[in-house]
Formats: structure tokens, sequence, C-alpha cells
């Protein structure tokens, strides 16, 4: 697994900032993707050789400013509670606040090491004296930052790293299977994976979103070892009214970018809601090999085609991903669920499969000898060939003579002509498609 620093701080600090410098890109807050609406509040860093997930924490603003320690508080908290290294950020131009020393106290109770990092000093030459007066947090040297321009970056991340596992420790995990549990609250995904553990490893309840964090468990069986990572439920944002809850949905959004596999759980008897749609969205735009689980099957009263009649439902309703298999399951009697591990490492294989060049040519002239590529006023599509460049998921750079005539109902053809010459069960596959004479990235 990972390592995670967290970057806390009031409003208005430059957490954003820093976290978009340190990701290396400018990441929306919103973005357009099949099925999904999402806040980009994490992402992935790279540093001297080490790669790890940074979370900003200051995705949300409190309504007045009278509630403003009670943000801060519960901010701190759970980034305290499941980061390696808190990033602690504060302003030199408003100085120490009453809300900063406040948190500063709860960070000194955590134990977690914590790099306190003194924003907003943009100019060059002297360091500004009144960066001295952070010493009175208790949290060690302030280092000066710009996140502005970028000075301070590194030795921020210097002194994150001496607070990092060792890349032993971090890779012992590293060929076990990760399982992300995901859905909306009350779907059975703590259920779950207290059946498959064989005790009351996860807090289980009535109530929709009993599940505040992200629960990490390993597990070994016939078929390997993995990692279950059961995720709190996510809800429409319109519903997220309680704080926590929207860091519990940061947390699951994070568990997606960690997994292998996603588990998409449904309710049975609901079908395919609205929300589902969003979470089976998230997997599917984050390119996760993905499991449709139907939970709660022992509830739905059954004649000889329901099973069917749901399948078909849920392939209508999540059209974007038929790629995925469904197994239908109940946490409540064990129903089937012995099958998830099988399926789970196959859609994982998969997922990580590598196609030579001429294999994948000898597929793309049969392809393009069945249908011929399009064209367009005259002008004709000319594949000249492909090639895998990365997995998970399975990412081919298609080159062509003019990419505008590469239309996108011919890249779903030939996407369905690898997966019936290749399989590629459960996973996304990316093309992307380059002009003969562009860099192949």
């Amino acid at each position: 697994m990972r390592p995670l620093a967290a970057i806390v701080g009031r409003p208005n600090v430059g957490k954003s900032l820093l976290f978009n410098r340190l990701a290396g890109q400018r990441l929306s807050i919103v973005e357009d993707t099949p099925g999904v609406t999402r806040d980009r509040l994490y992402a992935q860093c790279e540093w001297a050789g080490r790669t790890f997930d940074i979370v900003d924490t200051g995705g949300i603003e409190p309504n007045t400013d009278s509630e403003i320690l009670t943000f801060m508080r519960e901010q701190a908290l759970i980034a305290i509670d499941s980061a390696d290294v808190i990033i602690f950020v504060g302003d030199i131009t408003t100085g120490v606040t009453a809300a900063d020393q406040e948190v500063a106290a709860m960070l000194q109770r955590s134990g977690k090491p914590v790099v306190l990092a003194v924003n907003k000093m943009d100019s060059v030459g002297p360091v500004n004296p009144d960066i001295y007066e952070f010493y009175a947090l208790g949290l060690g040297d302030p280092i000066p930052l710009s996140a502005l321009h970028g000075h301070g970056t590194g030795d921020i991340l210097d002194e994150c790293l001496k607070h990092f596992p060792a890349p032993e420790e971090e890779n012992a995990d590293e060929d076990a299977v990760k399982l992300a549990f995901i859905g909306k609250p009350n779907v059975g995904k703590s259920s779950i994976v207290n059946r498959i553990l064989g005790e009351e490893r996860v807090i289980v309840s009535d109530v929709a979103g009993t599940t505040r964090d992200a629960v990490d468990a390993p597990f070994e069986n016939g078929e390997g070892r993995f990692l279950l990572i059961d995720t709190a439920g996510m809800r429409r944002k319109s519903r997220v009214e309680d704080r926590v809850e929207k860091f519990s949905v940061m947390r699951a959004q994070l568990a997606i970018e960690r997994a292998d596999v996603c588990l998409i759980m449904l309710d049975a008897r609901d079908g395919v809601t609205e929300q589902d749609t969003k979470v089976a969205g998230m997997a599917h735009e984050a390119g996760r090999a993905s499991i449709i689980l139907v939970n709660k099957w022992d509830l739905v009263e059954k004649d000889g085609k329901t099973m069917d009649r749901l399948r078909a439902d849920i392939r209508r309703d999540l059209s974007f991903m038929p790629y995925a298999p469904i197994l239908f399951v109940s946490a409540l009697t064990g129903q089937r669920v012995d099958r998830i591990f099988s399926l789970a490492k196959s859609v994982n294989d998969q997922s990580c499969r590598r196609i030579t060049t001429g294999l994948l040519n000898n597929v793309l002239s049969d392809a393009q000898a069945r249908v011929q590529p399009p064209s367009d006023k005259g002008r004709r599509l000319k594949i000249f060939y492909m090639t895998e460049v990365s997995v998970r998921p399975p990412t081919f750079v298609i080159f062509c003579n003019d990419a505008e005539l590469f239309h996108f109902s011919y890249q779903r053809y030939l996407e369905n002509q690898l997966r019936a010459a290749f399989g590629f069960e459960g996973t996304p596959i990316r093309l992307l498609i380059r002009e003969r004479g562009e860099r192949e990235e």
C-alpha cells in the first residue's frame, strides 16, 4: 500500500495550490465523466524514487466563519486517522491564528509526524522573520513555502519521506490483489466483508453511513492473497450534509484509486439506482477492473426468469461497462460469496494482460477486412498499426492518417474485436488515437 500524506490547514492558506503543485498538474474540482461527477481531492505523487498518495482536506468550505474551528477539528481528525504524515500549512500573511493553535494541539496529541509549511513566502531574498512565530505551534521547524512559485516543495517532500514506512514494508502486500467494496450506503458492503472474514471485523448497522473509513483487511485462501477494502457508502451530493461523511466519500474515492479490482455492490431489491450508476462510473473512469455484485439475493422473490431479467436491466442501466461480470450473492447466507475470489483473480489477470504487437496487428488487419474504416468526403481512414503501451487498464495506441476520421463507432468496433480475440473480461480498455508522426507517449 502506498504511503499517504494529508494536507491540512484552514481555508485560504493555499492548500489546494500546494496540492496541485505536488501533483504536478492542475486538478479540476469537477470533471465530465461517463456517469459520474467527481471531486478530485487526491492524487499520486512521486519524489526521490518513492511513489505515494496526497490528499487535500480543504475541498469543503465552512458555511460561516463561526464554524471554522469545528470544521478544522473534523478535517484534522480524519487526516490524522488515515495519513502516515500530516503536512500542516500556515499563512505568513496572517501569522499564527487561534485555529492554527487548536489543530496543532490535536496533531501533537496524535503522535503522528507533522511537516510544518508556512505558505505565501513568495518574495526572494532574506527569509521573512515572521516565520519564527510558527515555532510557537510546537510542530518543529517551519519550512518556508511558496506554493505559487514552487519554492520549498522539495524540502517539504524530503521531510515527508523521512516519516514514510520503509519500502520493504510498503511492498509487503504488493502481491496481494486489492479488492475495494464500493456502493451506495446500506447495500451490505460491511456485511459481505464480515462474511468473508468470518468475524465481526466491521461495524454493521441498518443505519446508512455506519462505515466512516476505508477499512483494510488481509485475507488468504486457495485462490491467493487478497486485501479487502471496505469503504463508506456514497450518497448523492445533495444528501451529504455531514462533513465527516463528505470525507468518507473522499476516502472511498481514494480506495478506488488504490484498488486492483472494484466490487460494485447493488441491492437486488432496488435494481440499478442513479447513485449506483455514479459509483460504477467512478470505477470505470479510474480504469479499474470491476465486478458487479448483486447482494441480498436471498430477499428477492424469484421465478425462473428473475435473474435473467435483472441481469438485462443491469446491462441496460450500466451500458458503459458491458465488460463487468455480474454475480448474484447473499452476504446473509453466504450464497456464491466464495466465487468472488476466483472471479476477482481472473479479472485482475485480464487487467494486467499484455498482447504482443504482432498479434494485435493480425487482429487489426482482420477487423479492417471485415469492416472497412470510415471515410469522409472521399478521404478514407488508414490505420497503420497498434501497440499496447500500458496495463491496468490495457491501453493501446493506434496510429492512423487522420484522427478526425476515426469515429467513435469504429473505435468501439475495434474494442469489441479485441475483446473477442483476447477476452479482457472485467476490465475497461483504453484506445489512444495518434496521427502518424506524433510521438508515442
